[in-house]
């Protein structure tokens, strides 16, 4: 369970840093604009250079901190502890991909988190017998994104009408809206931040050959499989991912069509549409569709 944090307050892998803890934080660096990878080409026989394409680097955050527990040593060696533990359990730091949260909370904005993993958590114990640990910390993310703390999610039927109508006579203008209480247009997103979001999209059967539509950038992922009832397949379109697996944690790739393209399934901020369409004689197949809102800068 996440910790409820207040302004300058911070959460690295369930441990809570900042105002009002015993970990008092210096500084942070590395909240600015990630450092680049480029593909500049210095030109043959020829002044200046050839400018390349322009890749972000991890996002590598620094926090100058100290343990604060006067008189106290063993909690401070408890508080160190803690922190050190942040990414040891085998199933992040033996898995590749996996990643620990570093949740961030500052004036005006929500809390924007990075996922990565703690690097560095390096301690001086020489004024620990007054309950002072000064101690270096470094975390660097897969990527240089903030996401929301909460995602978002739509659930899409495969049907949009499932019953009603119009009475004869019908006099122009004719004008539609939900019930009170009903439920937008199923495919209408509106996704927050600043940058594309990676969607995870889960296809729930009982339906056969799915595809999936972007519908402003005409994107498609298609696939070439049978998902029975109760059954579903997993679409994870996020970097570090990039997977299409079952429920049984079988791989479901190879039925991709060729112009699937994970790397290229975005969810543009704003509002856009999202189609779906199978076989299904039930009509009881379902789409979930959830995505994180996504930040290039806090």
């Amino acid at each position: 369970m996440t910790a409820d944090l207040t302004d300058h307050q911070h959460e690295l892998g369930g441990v809570v840093i900042g105002t009002g803890t015993p970990v008092v934080i210096a500084t942070i660096e590395g909240l600015g604009r990630p450092e680049m990878r480029t593909a500049d080409v210095d030109p043959p026989h020829a002044d200046g250079v050839w400018l390349g394409a322009d890749y972000y680097a991890a996002r590598t955050v620094r926090i100058d901190a100290a343990i604060k527990t006067p008189g106290d040593q063993a909690a401070a060696l408890d508080v160190l502890a803690a922190l050190q533990r942040v990414h040891d359990d085998p199933a992040v730091r033996l898995s590749g991909g996996a990643a620990t949260e570093l949740r961030m909370k500052f004036p005006g904005r929500d809390v924007r988190v990075l996922t990565g993993r703690l690097r560095k958590a390096e301690a001086d114990l020489a004024q620990l017998v007054h309950g002072w640990v000064p101690i270096d910390m470094e975390f660097v993310a897969g990527d240089p994104y903030f996401y929301s703390d909460l995602p978002q999610q739509v659930s899409l039927p495969l049907g949009v009408i499932s019953g009603g109508g119009f009475r004869a006579p019908v006099n122009a203008p004719i004008l539609v809206t939900p019930a009170p209480g009903g439920t937008q247009r199923p495919g209408h997103l509106s996704v927050e931040g600043t940058v594309p979001a990676w969607p995870v999209l889960r296809i729930t059967g009982p339906c056969a050959n799915p595809r999936i539509t972007h519908v402003e950038s005409g994107r498609v992922l298609e696939l070439a499989a049978t998902i029975g009832a109760g059954d579903w397949i997993e679409i994870d379109t996020r970097p570090p991912w990039r997977t299409v697996l079952r429920a049984n944690g079988g791989n479901a790739a190879p039925a991709l069509s060729p112009g699937s393209r994970l790397d290229r399934f975005t969810l543009p901020p704003g509002p856009s549409e999202l189609r779906w369409q199978a076989d299904d004689p039930t009509n009881t197949a379902r789409l979930t569709c959830t995505w994180r809102p996504t930040w290039a800068a806090l």
